[in-house]
């Protein structure tokens, strides 16, 4: 899993994502959670770390997270109602994203999105300098015409990153994507309101204490690097198996 020295985020106006003892703990989690992933002499026969998961929004790291589900939301997929909801913190250039996207993500959607269990919702988190910053504005540029998946999948195929996140190429990968009017697209890329969504996806990620990508929370819980789709299943049916149980004990308690 990438870890590059992650520059300083820039300073906002607006209300930081966590604070107090929230911040302490998401960041110490998440963090540990990355080293884990990541630790030099890691024995093959360890069993990656991954942080509790709870189903239950309430009693998450930072449920306030898992509460967004906002319907109109261009770069998420699945129900806004679904028992679980996983955000993923990720950069285009990253080759581990890459093979969570193509390995895991997509077997996560047709096993639990289709059935209306789990909620995918991206953030935008560009760690690799300028083609990143490009990648993650395009990305949004293109679920502004509802073709953000088909984008995420074109530029996490085999091969593409190595090609490059140039103007022309991301111009040909919305293209191939079905982005209806590359015009706008570009437009759209370049845009103000492009870089004001990827600085506050840039500046949640910051917040929770992710060092690296890709990093997830799943009902507010934090799981780093592109573990196995056994992790993500495991954790995803331990949520969905705990929202079933609180959604019974609320009904008992009526």
């Amino acid at each position: 899993m990438p870890t590059p020295k992650a520059p300083s985020p820039k300073p906002s106006l607006r209300k930081p994502l966590l604070y107090g003892t929230g911040v302490a703990l998401a960041a110490a989690l998440l963090g540990y959670a990355s080293y884990r992933a990541t630790a030099p002499d890691h024995s093959a026969s360890d069993s990656p770390y991954v942080a509790e998961v709870t189903a239950d929004p309430d009693a998450g790291v930072y449920p306030e997270l898992a509460k967004r589900r906002d319907p109109g939301d261009k770069l998420a997929q699945g129900r806004a109602d679904a028992p679980v909801v996983l955000i993923e913190y990720a950069d285009f250039k990253c080759g581990y994203c890459g093979k969570f996207a193509r390995d895991t993500e997509s077997a996560l959607v047709k096993k639990y999105v289709a059935n209306g269990t789990l909620r995918i919702e991206w953030r935008n988190f560009p760690i690799f300098g300028a083609e990143s910053e490009a990648a993650a504005r395009a990305a949004w540029a293109a679920g502004q015409q509802g073709r953000f998946w088909q984008f995420h999948a074109a530029a996490y195929a085999e091969g593409v990153k190595e090609k490059g996140f140039g103007k022309a190429r991301l111009q040909a990968l919305a293209q191939q994507a079905g982005v209806a009017d590359l015009d706008r697209f570009a437009r759209d890329a370049d845009s103000s309101a492009a870089s004001a969504a990827v600085s506050k996806d840039q500046e949640q990620g910051y917040g929770i204490g992710a060092t690296s990508t890709p990093s997830f929370l799943i009902n507010g819980r934090p799981i780093a690097g592109a573990q196995s789709t056994e992790v993500f299943t495991q954790a995803i049916d331990a949520a969905a198996d705990r929202a079933r149980n609180t959604k019974d004990a609320k009904g008992a308690d009526k």
